[in-house]
């Protein structure tokens, strides 16, 4: 399903980066184009202007300054006397370029007849009409008809300059557009990949873990429900005395399996950010004196000291829930005690960091047999648990989740590390209350 997805918003964001690209591409194109058609018609209108008025203060014209300006503005030169035309007409021209300027010709004249196919002017005695002109065998030119009166006399001037050469460079133009395009396209195609996997790859993190977390969840309610249905049938043909050791079973489980349907509850209030915090300033030592009291039973019949450290200075308090955080402590509590085996230590301890900000740390240390540092992080998501307590029943592999969304809610963490000579040493970090000046 995400692979198909995957492909999907691919094509998607690429498809809309891309008609995007084009379109600012066939828009810079456009402007590109218009600038150079423009360049080339105001250089063409330059050209001419130079040999008008050229021609105007020359009395004498020589082909050899005809054809280096014919050569100079790159256009084709046909001038007339009164209406006989210059012998350089007949020697600096092939039989085909005089062919093309009498069809010029004829063009222009139809052109004079009919204003709104040319524009015209004049200048300093002078008339000019220019226009396009394509020739017979297609090619396209900018054409200029223009009568000169100078000092030779007044003088015929046709200049035609081919746009072949415009016409190419554009076509150059739209060909390197393309190939940036192309580039372009390949380039987003490839980011669009790379960057819709990323963004989805939380999603399916997030899917996979809600896959684990139902068959976690139907595994660990199928176990008591099992137990109570077993239980249920053997009442029937057990005598009074059995079945209320079959009861009491049932009883068992049941509270069991509501422990777990609570925890479950609590992490769906988290999930859907539902669960609320009453922070307050609170005593941190208290909190801990509360925990080492309602552990202390726990603690002698597992054979295990349970002591408690705290600073000779009274501590500063913190902010938070005090339910909450109590939960955490025992939470913790409860999983030290649980797992260090008999003849073993746990200590309750509390520090304050000078670091800004400030935080009260409230430590849980055991000697039990400590997680691997492979371990480290994953012992805060949903029912995972050490291979090695599995078969206890009392965990179902939630408490520490439960805590760091506790944690997470009231501004503070929690975080695990090795204990100086084995065992682990849980860290509850609770800001400090900040008192208003007066």
């Amino acid at each position: 399903m995400f692979r198909k997805v995957h492909y999907r918003l691919t094509l998607l964001c690429a498809g809309i980066t891309i008609f995007i690209l084009l379109l600012l591409s066939l828009l810079s194109l456009s402007i590109s184009e218009t600038g150079l058609k423009r360049n080339h018609f105001l250089s063409f209108q330059r050209d001419v202007g130079t040999l008008t008025a050229n021609l105007e203060q020359q009395s004498i014209i020589t082909h050899e300054w005809l054809s280096r300006m014919e050569k100079s503005s790159s256009c084709l030169i046909y001038l007339t006397d009164n209406g006989v035309p210059f012998l350089f007409n007949e020697r600096n021209h092939s039989e085909k370029e005089r062919s093309l300027f009498e069809e010029a010709i004829r063009h222009a004249l139809s052109v004079t007849q009919t204003p709104s196919a040319g524009s015209g002017y004049e200048d300093d005695g002078s008339s000019f009409l220019e226009y396009r002109f394509t020739s017979g065998d297609g090619e396209e030119y900018y054409s200029c008809f223009a009568t000169v009166s100078g000092k030779a006399g007044e003088l015929q001037l046709l200049v035609l300059s081919s746009l072949s050469a415009l016409k190419s460079e554009i076509g150059r133009q739209r060909l390197l557009f393309l190939s940036v395009d192309a580039v372009a396209a390949v380039f987003l195609v490839l980011f669009s990949f790379l960057f819709t996997g990323r963004l989805l790859r939380p999603v399916e993190e997030s899917r996979k873990e809600q896959i684990r977390f139902i068959a976690s969840a139907s595994h660990e309610l199928r176990t008591p429900l099992s137990v109570i249905l077993s239980c249920a049938d053997a009442c029937k043909k057990a005598s009074p005395d059995e079945a209320k050791g079959f009861l009491s079973t049932i009883r068992t489980e049941g509270r069991r399996m509501s422990r777990l349907i609570d925890d479950l509850l609590f992490l769906s209030r988290a999930d859907a950010h539902s669960f609320t915090v009453c922070p307050e300033p609170l005593e941190p030592d208290t909190l801990l004196l509360n925990a080492y009291e309602a552990f202390g039973v726990m603690a002698s019949q597992k054979d295990i000291r349970l002591s408690i450290r705290l600073p000779e200075a009274p501590s500063p308090r913190c902010y938070g829930d005090g339910e909450r955080l109590s939960q955490v402590i025992f939470i913790l509590l409860h999983n030290a005690l649980s797992y260090t085996p008999a003849g073993g230590q746990v200590t309750l301890s509390l520090s304050i960091t000078e670091k800004k900000p400030s935080f009260c740390v409230l430590f849980v240390s055991d000697n039990g047999p400590g997680i691997p540092d492979s371990e480290k992080e994953n012992i805060f998501r949903r029912f995972y648990r050490a291979d090695g307590s599995r078969s206890t029943k009392n965990h179902f592999g939630l408490g520490l989740c439960i805590a760091s969304e506790i944690m997470n809610a009231m501004n503070g963490s929690i975080s695990v590390e090795d204990t100086p000579g084995g065992g682990s040493t849980f860290l509850v970090a609770v800001p400090l209350f900040i008192e208003a000046a007066d």
